[in-house]
């Protein structure tokens, strides 16, 4: 939102500071200012010039000559710009002057004739983005005098981010109403240079209304719960004066002509946008608010034939769509130099149905982004009125009566209950109910109430206030946050634990920082193929689903960094994916998933360390019980299943399951048609786990071993094709509970050994808590494991 300085002191003549102050004042109260722009800028160079004399260049066919009045007297200057014409007032700039960004302007030859001198466009000058021709001036002015007095372009603009919860900011009346020193007490609305007042009956009615002959009719009054317009007759459609086009350029915005420009002023001013429909041109003469019809199609003011659906909300006169709602008007009703009578159009929209309309269109005006955002449906009267003495005031005109305002969903105001007692209790400071009152009062909110809970009447123009913690940050905002203590206060432990879900995140977090890695968090939308739940409006063509899987995203974000030459990569993310319910609504599931590639260690003369898959089986076994629970096992990822084909692993990764065999994940070595990778690229590593829901690991106590343990090594046969993990699964399975502990110390291939076999050799550790063990018993557990090995396996003991 591009504020003026100006028209802010305007509007709040009692606010005081200069721009640098207010943007400080803005960012403390409400919401930050980015920059703050004096549009002065540059311009001190140019002045106010009159072309009295043009005439054809002898030399060239698209050069003109024009004598021009300067203030210092006569210059010729040599331009090719189509629209001078004698006796107009332009922008000028002498030999030896420079245009803002510091281009000199010098005496130049063309084509024979010299020039001394330019006469300036609005692009040149940063007033505006027109450069098809000269800029010219409309009114009367003194010839030399500088440019920027003689516009008012004495201003700067604050360039204010405005947030999503304040729509009331995105007019001059709302930020003028949070700084002034009464708030909206302290505000006014400024006459006009040749004011005109409007003078006219409104008649409030249902869903139909009649506007100067006009009849307006409401039939979606959802989509469109008030609609208020006004006729006026005998305009004259013309160039704004000089004052009203650099208002709307001290905004950012361009100057069309003194009708629209009227409509674009009271939107910048007062947040209320408005349209201006040639009244000629209206069928019936009839407004018709409804839905767009299959088949009905509208060429907009941009000049783009446009197809609508039945989302999109419609302004339509008796026979065809005349204006897409909330959104952009048409050409066919657009207003031009040969009008003479106009209907305004002042409105409130649904939010939701101008958005879907914007986004089906793929159209957004400076109108759809008010309207999405919500605007005052009290505030139409007031806008309509400015609007109208501002038409009277520069193009004439008279005012048809009456003036419709149709009103068929009735705004009820919203009163929330605040307790004073709470705010000092949220706060950590006492605030009095007279100071609550006072601080609240000045937004436009009715404070009531002398005992016990305070009844606040919240305004219209403030949707966020809609409950009492609304209303104690709100305090807070107006009372300081400056103000509040630095120092730690007493406080009272709380004695319930965190869920378990923020706890197991919070270590995954902590330890996969410790290791390097940095936290990524990716937009859940993905193109199709990648997730599996569609949106029904989505943002983008390739962002239309919701994601079943991080690890896509964070391969993408890999790819980002090799395309920076950036070879060291290591991201984590927690995040929620969406999966498939056969309900309404889809299940949402807490991943977490990580990817890793290039060095292990920094560079070093010594030699360079790449990742491998003991590093990948490491990290697997080290987060794996945190997010799947203290059963999580890290098993070889079987082919065919489903785990392999849901992630992108090539052979020899690694699955994550529970006790019960559940899969719950896994992770390896990303496939090369996976990601596009450079040639000197490492091998990319990752995993992705779903968290599961199990309860907090019971803590138990253990005294230490009072009796010794008894350790016997196994050195076992077994079939290429058979895991590890599952000798390791079947020794554990047959052994007794005195088996403390079990660990592979040698893996053997080679001399004595079958080719289609490997020896590996196992240390297992047995202790019993209440006495100590004879060997006899440990040998009775190791036949039966043996056996187990034999029958189940086909694995033998070596050299028996």
């Amino acid at each position: 939102m591009n504020v003026s300085y100006r028209w802010l002191k305007d509007l709040a003549p009692t606010l005081s500071g200069t721009p640098h102050d207010l943007a400080a004042r803005i960012t403390q109260l409400a919401v930050p200012v980015d920059e703050v722009v004096d549009l002065a800028w540059g311009l001190e160079d140019v002045v106010v010039a009159r072309v009295t004399r043009v005439r054809p260049h002898p030399n060239a066919d698209r050069l003109v000559l024009c004598e021009v009045q300067t203030g210092d007297g006569v210059a010729q200057v040599v331009t090719g710009a189509p629209n001078v014409v004698e006796g107009a007032f332009y922008p000028f700039v002498a030999v030896g002057g420079a245009l803002p960004g510091g281009v000199a302007i010098q005496r130049v030859n063309l084509r024979g004739v010299w020039s001394d001198g330019m006469l300036c466009s609005e692009r040149e000058l940063g007033l505006g983005r027109d450069a098809t021709g000269i800029m010219r001036l409309s009114g009367g002015f003194e010839v030399g005098a500088p440019l920027v007095k003689a516009l008012g372009l004495d201003d700067h603009r604050l360039v204010v981010d405005v947030t999503a919860n304040r729509p009331d900011l995105l007019g001059h009346w709302g930020v003028a109403r949070e700084l002034a020193p009464g708030g909206v007490r302290g505000l006014r609305l400024a006459p006009f240079p040749g004011h005109v007042s409007a003078r006219y009956d409104r008649v409030t009615e249902g869903a139909q209304a009649m506007a100067g002959g006009v009849a307006v009719r409401i039939e979606d009054r959802d989509g469109c719960p008030r609609y208020a317009a006004l006729v006026l007759r005998g305009v004259r459609v013309g160039p704004s004066p000089e004052w009203l086009a650099s208002r709307l350029r001290a905004v950012g915005a361009r100057p069309i002509n003194n009708v629209v420009d009227a409509t674009n002023y009271v939107l910048f001013e007062l947040n209320q946008p408005l349209h201006a429909f040639d009244l000629a041109k209206l069928r019936g003469p009839a407004i018709v608010v409804r839905r767009a019809r299959p088949g009905e199609r509208i060429r907009t003011l941009d000049g783009v034939d446009r197809e609508l659906n039945p989302e999109v909300l419609v302004i339509a006169d008796a026979e065809r769509p005349v204006a897409v709602a909330g959104v952009i008007g048409g050409a066919e009703t657009e207003v031009s130099e040969a009008t003479t009578d106009v209907l305004i159009e002042c409105a409130y929209f649904e939010p939701k149905r101008i958005r879907r309309g914007s986004r089906s269109l793929g159209v957004e005006t400076d109108a759809s982004y008010r309207f999405q955002r919500g605007i005052d449906p009290e505030g139409l009267p007031a806008a309509l009125q400015r609007v109208a003495d501002l038409i009277l005031s520069v193009a004439g005109g008279v005012v048809q009566v009456p003036a419709a305002d149709a009103y068929p969903n009735r705004w009820t105001p919203r009163v929330v209950r605040l307790r004073p007692e709470r705010v000092s209790l949220v706060l950590g400071v006492e605030i009095g109910r007279d100071e609550i009152a006072a601080e609240l009062e000045p937004l436009g909110m009715d404070v009531r109430g002398s005992g016990g809970p305070l009844e606040v009447t919240v305004p219209p123009w403030r949707p966020d206030m809609a409950r009492e913690v609304d209303l104690i940050e709100e305090v807070a905002r107006r009372w300081g946050y400056d103000r509040f203590p630095d120092e730690l206060r007493p406080f009272r432990l709380g004695r319930t634990q965190d869920d378990r879900v923020v706890r197991a995140v919070s270590v995954i977090r902590r330890a996969m920082v410790q290791a390097g890695f940095l936290e990524a968090r990716s937009v859940p939308f993905v193109a199709a193929g990648v997730g599996e739940i569609p949106l029904a409006n989505p943002l983008a063509e390739d962002e239309a689903y919701l994601r079943r899987w991080l690890l896509p995203g964070l391969v993408d974000r890999v790819e980002h960094n090799f395309a920076r030459l950036v070879r060291d990569v290591r991201l984590v993310e927690v995040g929620t994916v969406f999966v498939e319910s056969g309900g309404p609504l889809p299940r949402e599931e807490v991943h977490v998933a990580a990817v890793w590639t290039g060095r292990r260690e920094p560079s070093h003369w010594m030699g360079e360390k790449e990742w491998d898959v003991w590093d990948l089986k490491g990290r697997l076994e080290a987060i794996a019980p945190h997010v799947v629970g203290p059963s999580a096992f890290v098993r070889p990822l079987q082919p065919g299943s489903e785990a392999e084909r849901a992630l992108p692993f090539q052979a020899g990764s690694f699955a994550v399951v529970t006790q019960d065999g559940g899969w719950m994940g896994g992770g390896g070595q990303v496939r090369p048609d996976a990601i596009d990778a450079p040639r000197w690229a490492g091998p990319v590593w990752g995993f992705e786990m779903r968290l599961a829901e199990f309860g907090a690991p019971a803590r138990r106590y253990a005294p230490l071993p009072s009796f010794p343990a008894v350790e016997r090594d196994l050195a076992l046969l077994v079939p290429l094709d058979c895991p590890a993990a599952a000798v390791g699964d079947a020794i554990r399975g047959s052994a007794p509970e005195t088996l403390e502990s079990l660990s592979l110390f040698d893996v053997y291939t080679g001399p004595n050994i079958r080719a289609d076999s490997r020896s590996l050799a196992w240390r297992l550790r047995f202790r019993a808590g209440d006495r100590t063990l004879t060997d006899a018993e440990v040998d009775a557990a190791m036949k039966v494991i043996i056996r187990t090995l034999e029958e189940k396996l086909d694995v033998t003991v070596r050299g028996a």
